[in-house]
């Protein structure tokens, strides 16, 4: 009976580590049909996303850090989704960071993207860009779309005002308050 007890509870926490759905993939935001961000993802949940239609996987941290998916490439290609690698340094991003990222998304903006970095600051901040820049959507509801993640540092606010800026877009707008404490990562 023990032995069976046992076998069940095993057979348990298999079933309940393999159902988790792409929801449960830390900070994870969907923001369309095609375009999402997130925190790392697992190598189970790369799956769900692929078996979810997901296309293209873009990273935009270090493969190095301390939290990283090991062979992460290999996993999203043995998948048969895309997969691009910007590594964008916390302390330093830069616009061209920014555009490298956009412009492989310009190349085929109806493949369904997953955005992600280690805990989903740098992703949302380039989530919130990239949908106020290219897709139109208002400043505001981007602005609280990245505030459920969290309200940029002073490093990451003077790279999206210069990249508003540069797109002829004010970083202004009712119920958008820029103020930030500053982040940990």
């Amino acid at each position: 009976m023990t032995k069976l007890l046992a076998v069940c509870a095993l057979t348990m926490l298999s079933i309940a580590a393999w159902a988790t759905g792409i929801d449960d993939i830390s900070n994870f935001r969907q923001y369309s049909d095609n375009f999402a961000s997130s925190g790392q993802p697992t190598e189970r949940q790369l799956q769900l996303l692929q078996e979810d239609g997901f296309e293209r996987v873009v990273y935009i941290a270090y493969s190095d850090h301390r939290n990283s998916l090991k062979n992460e490439d290999r996993l999203v290609k043995k998948l048969g989704m895309e997969y691009l690698h910007i590594p964008v340094e916390w302390e330093r991003p830069t616009k061209s960071d920014f555009y490298l990222f956009a412009g492989a998304l310009q190349k085929a903006p109806d493949k369904k993207t997953l955005l992600h970095c280690q805990v989903n600051f740098r992703a949302s901040a380039f989530s919130f860009l990239y949908r106020v820049i290219y897709e139109g959507v208002p400043l505001a509801q981007a602005k609280a779309d990245m505030n459920t993640v969290w309200t940029p540092n002073e490093t990451w606010k003077a790279l999206i005002f210069d990249l508003l800026e540069e797109n002829g877009i004010a970083h202004q707008c009712d119920g958008c308050d820029w103020s930030a404490k500053e982040m940990q990562h």
